[in-house]
């Protein structure tokens, strides 16, 4: 049955998730294969209905759980128990500050760094998202400011040779480049294609900030 949950989830079925639960409430708590839960599933999956479904029925949050949703009461519940959970990964390769930062949750973020969460973690995936790189995902800048604050480096890049400052260029967010410059990132830094911010703006027809970033000297370049 928890198949048959987790197709009705990647389904956006919500009728029929009720249904599953409804029969068994315990399937609420089910995981896949490699270990990611229902609830964490639906998150993925931005099927936001299905999310309130399992979280009214799935008992307390694990810590990637409550950091993704932003419930800072479980997450110091959890994290006073136990403080090693703020570096801890996930099975599918996320620490909770990556996951708090990629799903825009500031006070779930200022919650882990108290607890010393490493800030340059690097997933434990091909994707090797860095905490930078998964705040510039979700363009909230309150927590772009928190990770860079407390030592997140600007220039960390993930698959494909991306920084933050690609994310920004591609994305057309001024004040993302510019907090990520004014946090000393090298706009000279190329992707594996070989582009900077700079050319990748240009690419997408984002003149202004092209020009902003063509304008900033590496650093170091004198």
């Amino acid at each position: 049955m928890a198949q048959e949950l987790f197709d009705a989830i990647r389904e956006n079925n919500k009728d029929k998730v009720a249904q599953l639960i409804a029969a068994n409430p315990a399937l609420a708590r089910s995981r896949n294969e490699v270990g990611i839960s229902a609830l964490m599933q639906a998150r993925y999956g931005f099927r936001l209905e299905i999310v309130d479904l399992l979280r009214n029925t799935a008992g307390e949050l694990d810590v990637f759980e409550a950091a993704t949703l932003g419930d800072v009461p479980r997450l110091h519940a959890l994290l006073a128990n136990d403080s090693g959970l703020a570096k801890t990964y996930s099975s599918d390769g996320f620490t909770a500050l990556q996951l708090a930062a990629f799903f825009g949750q500031p006070a779930a973020v200022e919650a882990l760094l108290q607890y010393a969460a490493a800030v340059n973690a690097v997933s434990h995936n091909p994707m090797k998202v860095a905490v930078i790189n998964a705040a510039a995902a979700s363009r909230n800048f309150e927590v772009v400011k928190l990770v860079l604050a407390a030592g997140a480096n600007p220039d960390a890049q993930q698959q494909s040779g991306y920084t933050a400052l690609h994310e920004a260029a591609v994305n057309n967010n001024a004040e993302l480049a510019k907090a990520l410059l004014s946090a000393g990132a090298d706009p000279g830094i190329r992707s594996d294609t070989g582009r900077t911010a700079a050319e990748m703006a240009r690419e997408k027809g984002h003149m202004e900030l092209a020009e902003m970033l063509e304008a900033r000297k590496p650093p170091g370049s004198g």
